[in-house]
Protein backbone atom coordinates (compact mmCIF):
# COMPACT_ATOMS: atom_id res chain seq x y z
CA UNK A 1 0.00 0.00 0.00
CA UNK A 2 2.97 2.28 -0.19
CA UNK A 3 4.92 3.76 2.66
CA UNK A 4 4.08 4.19 6.29
CA UNK A 5 1.92 7.23 5.63
CA UNK A 6 -0.51 5.18 3.51
CA UNK A 7 -0.70 2.45 6.11
CA UNK A 8 -1.25 4.96 8.90
CA UNK A 9 -3.91 6.81 6.91
CA UNK A 10 -5.66 3.52 6.13
CA UNK A 11 -5.50 2.59 9.83
CA UNK A 12 -6.95 5.98 10.83
CA UNK A 13 -9.73 5.72 8.26
CA UNK A 14 -10.61 2.17 9.23
CA UNK A 15 -10.86 3.10 12.92
CA UNK A 16 -12.94 6.18 12.08
CA UNK A 17 -15.35 4.30 9.82
CA UNK A 18 -15.69 1.39 12.23
CA UNK A 19 -16.43 3.68 15.18
CA UNK A 20 -18.86 5.78 13.13
CA UNK A 21 -20.69 2.52 12.34
CA UNK A 22 -20.77 1.74 16.08
CA UNK A 23 -18.90 -1.52 15.55
CA UNK A 24 -16.28 -3.30 17.61
CA UNK A 25 -13.22 -4.89 16.04
CA UNK A 26 -14.86 -8.28 16.61
CA UNK A 27 -18.05 -7.23 14.82
CA UNK A 28 -16.11 -5.86 11.84
CA UNK A 29 -13.92 -8.96 11.72
CA UNK A 30 -17.02 -11.17 11.65
CA UNK A 31 -18.60 -9.14 8.84
CA UNK A 32 -15.39 -9.32 6.77
CA UNK A 33 -14.71 -12.99 7.63
CA UNK A 34 -11.31 -12.26 9.16
CA UNK A 35 -10.00 -12.61 12.70
CA UNK A 36 -10.22 -9.85 15.29
CA UNK A 37 -6.42 -9.94 15.37
CA UNK A 38 -6.29 -9.10 11.68
CA UNK A 39 -8.52 -6.05 12.18
CA UNK A 40 -6.41 -5.01 15.17
CA UNK A 41 -3.21 -5.27 13.12
CA UNK A 42 -4.73 -3.25 10.27
CA UNK A 43 -5.74 -0.58 12.77
CA UNK A 44 -2.27 -0.40 14.32
CA UNK A 45 -0.53 -0.44 10.93
CA UNK A 46 1.21 -3.73 11.71
CA UNK A 47 -0.36 -5.55 8.78
CA UNK A 48 -1.31 -4.43 5.29
CA UNK A 49 -4.49 -5.60 3.68
CA UNK A 50 -4.82 -7.18 0.25
CA UNK A 51 -6.28 -5.26 -2.67
CA UNK A 52 -9.26 -7.60 -2.75
CA UNK A 53 -9.92 -6.88 0.94
CA UNK A 54 -9.66 -3.14 0.29
CA UNK A 55 -12.53 -3.52 -2.18
CA UNK A 56 -14.58 -5.43 0.41
CA UNK A 57 -13.90 -2.87 3.14
CA UNK A 58 -14.70 0.06 0.84
CA UNK A 59 -17.91 -1.63 -0.29
CA UNK A 60 -18.89 -2.49 3.28
CA UNK A 61 -18.52 1.13 4.44
CA UNK A 62 -19.81 2.55 1.13
CA UNK A 63 -16.68 4.61 0.52
CA UNK A 64 -14.06 4.63 -2.22
CA UNK A 65 -10.69 2.91 -1.93
CA UNK A 66 -9.16 6.35 -2.47
CA UNK A 67 -10.99 7.57 0.65
CA UNK A 68 -9.80 4.55 2.64
CA UNK A 69 -6.18 5.24 1.71
CA UNK A 70 -6.14 9.04 1.82
CA UNK A 71 -9.08 10.24 3.89
CA UNK A 72 -10.17 12.36 0.91
CA UNK A 73 -12.64 11.95 -1.89
CA UNK A 74 -11.57 12.90 -5.39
Amino acid sequence: LGGCMSKNRFAEQLIKLRKEAGMTQVELANRLSVSKGTVAMWETGKRETSYSMLFLIADFFDVTIHYLLTGREF
